[in-house]
This record gives C-alpha cells, structure tokens and sequence, in this order.
C-alpha cells in the first residue's frame, strides 16, 4: 500500500473513537442515533431535578401566625397535620385558604403554586366541629340507655306487625262488600295511636333515632289506611 492509499483510507475513517472513548470512559455522554454527541441523563442526574427541598410558609389563624416548614411536595394534609400542635385543632376542624380559594388535604402544596415565604390562611371549620360533638353525643350515650332503648322499639315493632294483621284483614273484607262494626275501627286505630305514644317517648340518636323514624312512619300509614277504611265501610249495606 502506497503513501496515496494510506492516506485516503485515514480520511474515510469514521471519528468516532473519541466518541467511543467518551462515552465508555466518562459514563457522562452519549452517541445518538447519526453519530450527534450528546450529555447522558442517567438516574442520577434525574435525582438532582426531583431533589426534594424544604419551604417556609406563614399561616394566619385568627390574629395569631405560625410560621411552618415542611417539604415542598407535601399536601395541605400534611400542612394540617403540623397545625394541630400549634393551634389546638383537628386536621379535621381545619380549613386552609390559599389565594382566595379553599385547598383539598390532597393537593399537594408546589402543585398549588405554595413557594417558600408564601401565606396561608386557617379558618376553624365548624361543620366538622358540629360533627365532632355529635360524636361525642353518641359516644357518651349510656349503653344502658341504648340497650333499652332498642328494646323498646324492638317491642313496638312486635305490636304494630300484629296490628298490621288486623289492619290488612279487615281491608279484606271491606274490599270484599262486608260492612264492619265502626268500633272495630276505631279501636284499631286507638291500639295504633298508643304505639305512637309510646314511640314518643323512646329517647334515641344516631341509629336508634333512624329505627324509631322507620316504625312511626308505619303506624302513621296503617292509621291513614284506616281512616280511608272508615269511609269506604261507611257506605256499605250490613250484610
């Protein structure tokens, strides 16, 4: 091979052994595709982009502020949750204002636009504050109490399905053409009217309130069925 030849076969060489050299001595570098090369973006460097950071916000809860750092990717939850101790409330007895609007626990702080130094608003939310003494009312009912007002109920409900019986067989026969005696009706709907009563006066909350609800609206609808019965016997003939 001659000087001529050697030095053509130098100029085809592709250059790419620096590249080469680069990319497996470094780690730092990479070839795209048409021989462009370019910065690697391995795990670590991804790690720098999401390095986690703390901020500083400034919280103002009646004429009190409170200054509170936690990470930047934390949720209003969690900004919450570092309130109870200074301010004495609940996550759940909290609200947080933030430009204006009021912030779901779950969104999280940066996703809000929440920067170091940034003011946050907290308002006791006394929806929730209702519902924390409606609990309190339930759990300190006796259980003497409730035990006693179930049975209670549990015995009315006895009784009005006998009373329904009747009711339902007496529509029988007035739906059938046989006149009954008015007394029988009446006294029906006075046997009605005393588990009312008696339902009146059950004290109940919560679960036990919602069954005695379900038994007064029974008794109500056997009594107005009756009443209609009334009428319609009325115009009967005795058999």
């Amino acid at each position: 091979m001659n000087k001529d030849d050697h030095y053509m076969m130098l100029r085809m060489k592709p250059k790419t052994a620096g590249v080469s050299t680069a990319a497996k001595g470094g780690g730092g570098w990479e070839v795209r595709p048409g021989g462009m090369l370019v910065q690697k973006r391995n795990s670590d460097c991804d790690k720098s982009f999401t390095h986690d950071s703390n901020i500083k916000v400034r919280v103002k809860y009646g004429s009190s502020y409170h200054e509170i750092t936690l990470s930047s990717h934390a949720n209003f939850g969690e900004l919450k949750n570092s309130l109870s101790g200074p301010t004495g409330l609940q996550p759940k007895h909290q609200k947080l204002m933030f430009k204006e609007k009021e912030r779901d626990s779950k969104l999280f702080l940066d996703a809000a636009g929440v920067k170091d130094g940034s003011k946050i608003i907290l308002i006791e939310d006394e929806d929730g504050d209702e519902l924390c003494r409606e609990r309190q009312r339930f759990e300190s009912y006796d259980d003497g109490k409730l035990e006693k007002a179930l049975k209670d109920i549990a015995a009315v409900r006895f009784e009005v399905d006998n009373l329904a019986k009747l009711v339902t067989s007496i529509e029988m026969e007035i739906n059938g053409g046989y006149k009954i005696v008015d007394r029988e009706l009446s006294n029906l709907i006075e046997l009605l009217m005393t588990q009312l009563i008696k339902l009146d006066g059950i004290a109940a909350d919560g679960d036990v309130k919602m069954q005695r609800r379900v038994q007064v609206k029974r008794v109500q609808k056997y009594i107005e069925i009756l009443d209609l019965l009334k009428i319609r016997n009325s115009g009967l003939e005795k058999m």
